[in-house]
C-alpha cells in the first residue's frame, strides 16, 4: 500500500510539473516599452549580490539575507529565519518580509509590477526580491527569489533562487509565475536614498512605515530625498515639515508646510501646523489666516483650529 501511494503521488507530481511546463511554455513574453529597450544595456548581472541557499520552505529568509547583506547589513540566515518564517504557513508573508527589512534600518520599497520596472531597477544596480507562484492559481506554491540580472537579446532573467545561485529563466516563463503573485516585488535601500523608478505612492508608504518603526530623526533624510524626487507631492512636503520640526528646524518646517498648502489648499493638517509655527514666531496675522483656512476644512484638525482661532 505504501509503495502504491508513493507511486501515485509521484505520478501526480510529474503530471502537475508537465502541466505547468505546458502552461508556462505557452505564455507570451512580456512586451517592453520602446523607451525601456532604448535605455537598457543589453546585459546586466549584479554579481556582487551574495548567495544564501534556502532550506526547506525558507526562501523568504534566504532572499532577505541576500539583499540585506548587499546593502551592507550583516544578517545571517539563522537570525532571519525566526523573524520572518511562519511554520504554520510553511513560508513568509509579504508584510513580514517588509517589516523585517525595516528592523535592520533599511527601506523596503515595493516596485511597480511591470517587467519594465524590474529591468530598470536591475540596470540601476538594485537587486529585486520577487514573489512567484510556481504552481497553479488554485494550488499555489509561493516562492521568493532575488532577480540579479537579465539578457535582453535572449529575453532571459537571472535569479538567485532556492538552491540555485544563478538560475536563468526566460522572460515569458518568469512573468507567468510572477503574474500569479500580482507581480509583487521590492527593493531595499539605505535611509536617505530612493532607487530610481520607484513610484511616489510606494516610496511614501515605505518611508511612513519606516518612520513608525524608527521615529522622525532617523527618517528626516528619507523625507528630504522624497521631496527632492517628488517636489510636487503635498503629502511629502507635509511629512518633511513634521520631521524638520521634530529635528529642531522650525524655519525649514514652516517653509515645508507653506509648500504643502500651496500644492494642496485642502490639506487642513498642513494649514494647522503652519499656523502653529507662525504663532510661535509672533506672526499673528499670518497665523490667524492659516487657522481660518484650517477651521473651514472638515477633518480631525478642525476643532483644534477653531479653538486656537478663538484665542487670537
Amino acid at each position: 500500500m505504501m509503495n502504491r501511494y508513493v507511486n501515485a503521488r509521484t505520478a501526480g507530481v510529474l503530471l502537475l510539473s508537465l502541466l505547468l511546463l505546458l502552461l508556462t511554455g505557452c505564455a507570451r513574453s512580456p512586451v517592453l516599452l520602446e523607451s525601456t529597450k532604448a535605455s537598457l544595456t543589453p546585459q546586466t548581472e549584479l554579481t556582487e549580490v551574495p548567495f544564501f541557499a534556502q532550506t526547506e520552505y525558507q526562501c523568504g529568509p534566504a532572499t532577505l539575507a541576500m539583499v540585506l547583506n548587499h546593502e551592507g547589513v550583516e544578517a545571517s540566515l539563522d537570525e532571519l529565519i525566526p523573524q520572518v518564517f511562519l511554520p504554520g504557513r510553511d513560508g513568509s508573508v509579504q508584510p513580514e518580509m517588509l517589516a523585517t527589512v525595516r528592523r535592520y534600518e533599511r527601506l523596503a520599497i515595493p516596485i511597480r509590477g511591470t517587467m519594465d520596472a524590474l529591468l530598470t531597477h536591475l540596470e540601476a544596480g538594485n537587486p529585486v526580491v520577487v514573489m512567484q507562484n510556481l504552481a497553479l492559481p488554485a494550488f499555489p506554491m509561493w516562492h521568493y527569489a532575488v532577480a540579479i540580472g537579465y539578457d535582453l537579446p535572449d529575453e532571459t532573467l537571472l535569479l538567485r533562487s532556492g538552491e540555485i545561485e544563478r538560475h536563468r529563466l526566460s522572460f515569458s516563463r518568469f512573468d507567468a509565475t510572477w503574474a500569479r503573485s500580482q507581480r509583487w516585488g521590492f527593493v531595499v535601500s539605505q535611509p536617505g536614498t530612493l532607487p530610481e523608478g520607484v513610484t511616489a505612492r510606494n516610496a511614501l508608504e515605505a518611508i511612513s512605515a519606516f518612520e513608525e518603526q524608527h521615529g522622525s530623526e532617523k527618517t528626516l533624510s528619507s523625507w528630504q530625498a522624497f521631496s527632492e524626487r517628488f517636489p510636487q507631492n503635498p503629502t511629502g512636503q507635509f511629512a518633511l515639515g513634521n520631521a524638520l520640526y521634530a529635528d529642531g528646524q522650525p524655519e525649514a518646517a514652516l517653509a515645508a508646510f507653506q509648500t504643502a498648502t500651496s500644492l494642496d489648499p485642502e490639506m487642513g493638517a498642513a494649514w494647522l501646523n503652519l499656523a502653529i509655527l507662525q504663532f510661535q514666531q509672533a506672526r499673528l496675522a499670518d497665523a490667524r489666516a492659516s487657522l481660518t483656512q484650517a477651521a473651514s476644512l472638515e477633518g480631525e484638525w478642525q476643532p483644534r483650529a477653531r479653538q486656537l482661532l478663538e484665542t487670537l
